[in-house]
């Protein structure tokens, strides 16, 4: 059974050339904006040695490292049937069905993937609902902690797996710096796509749902906004809804531009 995250025996390689430790965190479509900080980190020719992810962190760090391009993962999402990914479900395991998500992550990925397969080391975090404690994964087969990782708690069923049952692990944890801290050489950046827009209008119950979701997650975030080397939080990204992923392009383009815009901090920390 893979145990929690033990800071103090690092499963990545140890490297002496200074290198990026990314820790992208959850946020919904917002999360697309992830794929334009990879872009950029890629254009920069920034040197990425770990990731870390939680949600749709989680899945845009798992295309990467899987060896998709920033850009190709973007227009697999566009080409894809949201639609599918948002019909009810109404069962007694959740709001949506989570079979065509399976579906889409088994049909580009593959069913067999491991975590030592990818290009770069690699961890996912999920949230044990039972005994109320985050779960890294950094080995092994990579599909069930990554449907984990983003199985967002009433919206979609519990993943059951290595006898937990596990839903997303940015219930407790939604920027995971852990498996990035201590290790010589890493250079630890947070990607936060979920700043606070305070003057946000709660016109209905879904959107004070959206709304109470939005700053309990962003509570468990901010001690470890601290312990980056550099946080990486576009402010722009606050206008947007979770389920937004129409607007895939702009917010794409917001990651992208202002990780640009972030180049030479960015240098500075290798």
């Amino acid at each position: 059974m893979q145990l929690p995250y033990d800071p103090a025996n690092p499963a990545a390689p140890q490297t002496n050339n200074p290198q990026l430790g990314l820790a992208l965190s959850g946020g919904g479509a917002r999360g697309i904006a992830h794929l334009g900080v990879l872009a950029a980190l890629d254009e920069l020719q920034l040197p990425i040695g770990q990731l870390s992810g939680v949600s749709s962190g989680a899945i845009a760090s798992v295309f990467y490292a899987a060896g998709f391009p920033p850009r190709e993962i973007l227009r697999l999402l566009l080409a894809t049937n949201l639609f599918r990914l948002t019909r009810p479900a109404f069962s007694r395991f959740g709001l949506l069905h989570f079979d065509a998500v399976e579906q889409l992550l088994a049909r580009h990925l593959g069913t067999t993937l491991t975590f030592e397969q990818l290009s770069r080391p690699l961890t996912l975090v999920a949230t044990d609902l039972m005994v109320g404690e985050s779960v890294y994964f950094s080995s092994g087969p990579l599909l069930p902690p990554l449907l984990a990782s983003s199985a967002v708690p009433i919206i979609y069923r519990p993943v059951e797996y290595q006898g937990r049952q596990l839903v997303d692990g940015g219930l407790l944890n939604n920027l995971p710096v852990e498996p990035l801290l201590g290790q010589p050489g890493l250079r630890v950046v947070g990607v936060h796509c979920n700043p606070i827009n305070t003057e946000a209008r709660i016109p209905t119950f879904r959107r004070l749902i959206e709304r109470t979701l939005h700053l309990a997650i962003n509570a468990n975030t901010a001690a470890r906004k601290t312990q980056c080397h550099l946080l990486l939080e576009p402010p722009e990204l606050r206008h947007y809804r979770p389920l937004g992923y129409k607007r895939g392009p702009e917010l794409f383009d917001i990651g992208y531009r202002y990780t640009m815009g972030q180049a030479a901090a960015l240098a500075a920390l290798l």
